[in-house]
């Protein structure tokens, strides 16, 4: 899909500045990559891929404008120097370009001049380096371990655990086991001579563990010995052919990628000696994360839960994916994207459970947050047990805006549950009737599922089990949609999922299968689709509209016909007497990456002769009065008789608009206002007694149209009523930081304006 970068705007603020930046340019055919401290991903010797081989660049000629368009092309803003006569260390392979010249306007280095491809008299000791600032241009999307690789990265692909121990075949995930390496199409063996902790650090990672553990490497070797003197196994013949065998592995411990280690895959005289004389194969215990291990696990320390929920990832598609928000002073915020690369990335990764990350995204890739942007230009050296150990400088610090904001994509360890779930019958890949495989009477059976309490919450879960990303439909009804004919039993009912579930198998449902609606026409179904919206509220603004009305009857005939008003309102003398109404203002924006649409269309919109306009959804926002305990005194509802945008930033052009029966919905970096003084913009205190309260707002409560993140639906506020005054304060975001108990003496004093 293209790109569309979102907008930047403040939830404090209703005029907003910049223009969204345009499209990322091309930046070239020809790749380049930087050859030097892991730390410092903006600077190394200058490499170059041509006709699949890396090679280097010689430094004659080399001056500030080549260094320029390398480090534009590498997706820095600009270059701050070069280096000569091979500082970062003397490169391998061809010595690709020599005598560059760029005039510095140029997206690539492949259209500056040159002698040409690998026409040069320079040797490895003249290869260039390059610096460049470390701040991402805003076209440069993410770091990935393929862009990140070593010069054997083209052909050592991926790493698994062949599982030799009983107890180890029956594990899922695969924990421990013999390493085997893709080398060029075909698995290979690893030499477990020379093998360290480093080494298993590093496989682990990349299989989607957090950590490792020592292996009882006596028992193994007895095991191999055993095999090696049993005639009938064919391990002998095969450990004697150098192709078996990966020769030589040297990692840190904190590469991405094994290919990122020295990996020497032969001996140096080839041929003439064993790859492994006298040794076996390298030997892997891994730990699982807390997500991935088995339900009779111990428990986690309670120290190590307490760092994981210091840091978390909001409004990924899949698991283990998502924008990086970090716990500080009791405040979540985000983390800068200056700096941020694969190494930090991996800490972050290994902290929640995952293994090492796969990629790091710059340009609020995964969608903008909210509140402070704690951290930015993070520097981890890979071995940190916590984000917060490494050194980093305060986010507002150099000008970060959350267009900045950093994500992540974790390697997850594979459970599995992929090829537990397929669709059927869809006109397009995404969407189709839901079939899965469970177990009936100890033998795996694909069947149907009911759709009976099918909604968007196990949709959700059904869409990352395809790992297809988010549901925008749960379908009750698939009568268009044909099945596998070996697949028309209903298999699963009764299915209620959390949300945070990995597959429809963990979630709840019935023992024995009942469904009421017999299948047929009534099984589940979803459409799923790679992003989605995020709506968010200003809580500021609520905070600072709200006030008391006492509203005579006579103008509340409509409202009351759409039960906006509490129901000791239909025993009242109409049309005398009053209703005590809170009012507020609410704005509502889409912070996803698409669009927010009604969930049916125009055809299916209820007309509303009263208020004289059409509902596309018929409850779109919750309006709560709670005690300080959780307890409903009040309550109110809007529906969404109007879902336009109201405002959009400079640069974007309105989509949606209400009149003349037009198209609804939010656009991405829009917003949606309602204003406090249009009907059921309220919540009828009339039958509340003076108090502390908490004031709540929930927007799509129901869960009615799909979003990347509903945490941040609901804002809070204290809400202080004296029987005659209104006040609210601390106003936040979901579980964006908790309420304070107290109101200050000088909120109180800005607020007793509020007089009915």
């Amino acid at each position: 899909m293209a790109w569309s970068p979102p907008a930047t705007f403040s939830l404090f603020l209703l005029l907003l500045g910049q223009p969204p930046p345009s499209r990322p340019q091309s930046l070239g055919t020809t790749k380049l990559r930087l050859v030097g401290p892991e730390s410092k991903p903006e600077e190394g010797r200058l490499e170059v891929l041509h006709q699949g081989q890396w090679g280097t660049v010689c430094d004659d000629s080399f001056a500030l404008q080549e260094a320029t368009v390398a480090c534009r092309q590498l997706g820095f803003e600009a270059a701050l120097t070069w280096a000569h006569s091979a500082k970062y260390g003397q490169g391998e392979g061809p010595i690709w370009l020599d005598n560059v010249r760029c005039v510095g306007t140029e997206s690539s280095l492949d259209q500056c001049g040159s002698n040409g491809w690998g026409v040069s008299d320079c040797s490895h000791s003249e290869d260039v380096g390059v610096i460049c600032h470390p701040r991402r241009h805003r076209g440069y999307l993410s770091e990935t371990v393929s862009n990140a690789l070593g010069p054997q990265g083209r052909r050592l692909e991926e790493v698994r655990l062949k599982p030799i121990l009983a107890s180890a075949k029956q594990h899922s995930p695969v924990t421990e086991g013999a390493v085997e390496v893709k080398y060029e199409g075909h698995w290979r063996q690893v030499c477990d001579q020379g093998w360290t902790m480093n080494n298993s650090r590093v496989v682990c990672g990349m299989l989607g563990f957090p950590s490792e553990v020592p292996v009882d490497s006596h028992y193994y070797r007895k095991v191999w010995d055993l095999k090696m003197r049993d005639p009938k196994s064919r391990l002998k013949s095969l450990t004697n052919k150098n192709s078996f065998w990966i020769h030589q592995v040297t990692c840190l411990g904190t590469e991405p990628h094994m290919a990122n280690c020295q990996v020497q895959v032969a001996p140096v005289r080839g041929k003439l000696q064993p790859a492994c004389p006298g040794g076996m194969h390298a030997v892997v215990s891994c730990v699982a994360g807390p997500r991935f291990r088995p339900p009779k696990t111990k428990p986690q320390r309670k120290g190590s839960r307490a760092e994981e929920l210091r840091v978390r990832l909001r409004s990924g598609a899949q698991v283990g994916e998502g924008r990086v928000e970090v716990l500080v002073n009791h405040q979540w915020g985000t983390v800068c994207d200056h700096r941020w690369n694969l190494i930090s990335a991996s800490v972050v990764c290994r902290q929640l459970g995952f293994g090492s990350a796969r990629e790091a995204l710059f340009g609020a890739r995964l969608g903008q947050g909210l509140g402070p942007i704690h951290l930015s230009e993070v520097r981890c050296r890979g071995y940190e047990r916590t984000l917060s150990d490494c050194p980093a400088l305060e986010g507002s610090q150099n000008g970060c805006q959350h267009e900045n904001d950093a994500a992540v994509r974790c390697n997850v360890p594979n459970m599995g549950f992929q090829n537990q779930v397929r669709l059927a019958g869809g006109r397009i890949p995404e969407e189709g009737l839901l079939e899965v495989q469970v177990e009936v009477n100890g033998v795996p059976r694909w069947g149907s599922v009911c759709s009976e309490n099918w909604g968007l919450t196990e949709a959700m879960v059904a869409c990352r089990q395809l790992g297809l990303g988010f549901a925008i439909h749960a379908h009750k009804e698939t009568w268009y949609w044909s099945g596998m004919p070996r697949a028309q039993e209903v298999v699963m009912s009764g299915v209620r999922c959390s949300g945070t579930e990995l597959a429809l198998q963990q979630c709840q449902r019935h023992g024995p299968v009942h469904c009421s609606h017999g299948g047929g026409r009534f099984l589940a179904g979803v459409s799923c689709m790679d992003s989605a919206p995020d709506l968010v509220m200003n809580a500021q603004l609520v905070q600072e509209t709200a006030y008391l009305e006492d509203r005579p009857l006579s103008q509340l005939y409509c409202a009351h016909e759409e039960n906006c008003l509490s129901k000791s309102a239909d025993h009242m003398d109409w049309p005398y007497g009053y209703r005590r109404l809170l009012r507020f203002s609410t704005q509502i924006y889409n912070l996803g990456r698409t669009d927010f649409r009604p969930k049916t269309g125009r055809e299916s919109w209820v007309w509303h002769q009263c208020h004289r306009h059409y509902h596309s959804i018929e409850v779109f926002t919750h309006y709560d009065l709670l005690t300080l305990n959780g307890s409903k005194v009040a309550e109110g509802h809007k529906a969404s008789f109007c879902l336009e945008d109201t405002n959009c930033p400079t640069g974007l052009q309105r989509r949606y608009a209400c009149a003349n029966f037009g198209e609804q919905g939010v656009t991405v970096g829009c917003w949606d206002t309602y204003r406090h003084d249009i009907d059921c913009q309220w919540v009828d205190i009339t039958d509340v007694g003076p108090g502390n309260y908490i004031f709540q707002v929930i927007v799509n409560p129901h869960y009615e149209v799909a979003e990347s993140d509903f945490s941040n639906n609901m804002i809070q506020c204290r809400c202080k009523y004296d029987g005659h005054r209104v006040w609210l304060h601390n106003c936040h975001t979901g579980n964006s930081y908790p309420a304070n108990a107290e109101l200050s003496l000088e909120q109180e004093q800005r607020l007793r304006n509020n007089l009915i």
